[in-house]
């Protein structure tokens, strides 16, 4: 059910019995339903990033992209999508806060929209004005706001973004595109990942920047890759977390990519839905329905 609104009509009246990722300016609603659980895994949280396109111009150029970490703030990421502070968090640390890895050395001054900063940067990058070709998600809720913001955050800082609009799955055919954004390829996108998946150097894919054999956005850093090569190695956790903090500021020179804020997405379902298993996602194992 596309339609928010429809399906939270549908969960109260009983036509369906579980919504994974209600949307969070209905879930005082559902609260207020006698026949309705809404449930907060403590395990289920994501990760709202920017990815940048590095094979094409502008990205293509490290000293651009890093200008984007004074041209972001997360709070306005996090407010515009999920709009309430009860289920949000700006987090600097790469790897997901309140996790072993975490830690915000080499984060002052950044994703604070500074965008005087920005603008010096890229004047020094040498930023010709190229227009950033900016992929726009709309048709799913917790996504479709953050290229509006990216789009306004950006254009303060200097650049030209020329924002295409389309829904999740064209976004994701495009994105595996290497043509140039002018040629039906694109500069860069915004999504969100589940924290499990992002919480070392190994398991984060945008960290990964074996350049063909990266993910979309194509990184290539041969610095960043022998980290994740000694992170993969090393079995002392004090090790492990010295090569993680490394990891994240080469990700600020480098930048592969931008963490702009976590978040936490409930599940709502009939109270006769039962054996709900807390997890980092929502999994159906184990559950029944009860009359």
């Amino acid at each position: 059910i596309s339609d928010a609104q429809q399906a939270v009509n549908a969960l109260s009246k009983g036509e369906i019995d579980f919504i994974e990722a209600p949307s969070h300016d209905l879930l005082p609603t559902l609260k207020k339903d006698p026949n309705v659980n809404v449930f907060v895994s403590p395990l289920a949280k994501l990760q709202y990033v920017f990815r940048p396109n590095t094979l094409h111009k502008p990205f293509d150029n490290p000293k651009v992209r890093h200008a984007l970490w004074y041209a972001f703030n997360q709070e306005d990421f996090l407010m515009t999508t999920i709009g309430d502070e009860n289920y949000i968090r700006p987090c600097k640390a790469l790897f997901i806060c309140d996790t072993p890895l975490a830690t915000t050395k080499g984060t002052d001054g950044l994703l604070t929209s500074n965008a005087k900063k920005a603008q010096e940067l890229l004047k020094e990058a040498g930023y010709d004005g190229t227009p950033v070709v900016l992929m726009h998600s709309t048709d799913l809720k917790t996504l479709t706001n953050l290229a509006p913001v990216a789009k306004s955050l950006m254009e303060k800082a200097g650049f030209k973004v020329d924002m295409q609009s389309m829904d999740w799955q064209t976004l994701v055919a495009r994105r595996a595109k290497k043509d140039p954004p002018e040629a039906g390829g694109w500069s860069a996108f915004l999504t969100a990942w589940v924290a499990a998946d992002v919480m070392n150097p190994v398991s984060a894919a945008y960290v990964n920047s074996g350049c063909d054999k990266a993910s979309f956005g194509w990184p290539c850093d041969a610095e960043m890759e022998k980290l994740r090569d000694e992170f993969a190695r090393s079995s002392d956790l004090a090790k492990q977390k010295e090569i993680a903090e490394a990891v994240q500021k080469r990700n600020i020179e480098f930048t592969a990519m931008i963490q702009v804020g976590e978040y936490i997405q409930p599940v709502a379902m009939r109270k006769n839905v039962k054996g709900y298993l807390t997890s980092p996602v929502p999994v159906l194992w184990n559950v029944e329905i009860t009359k």
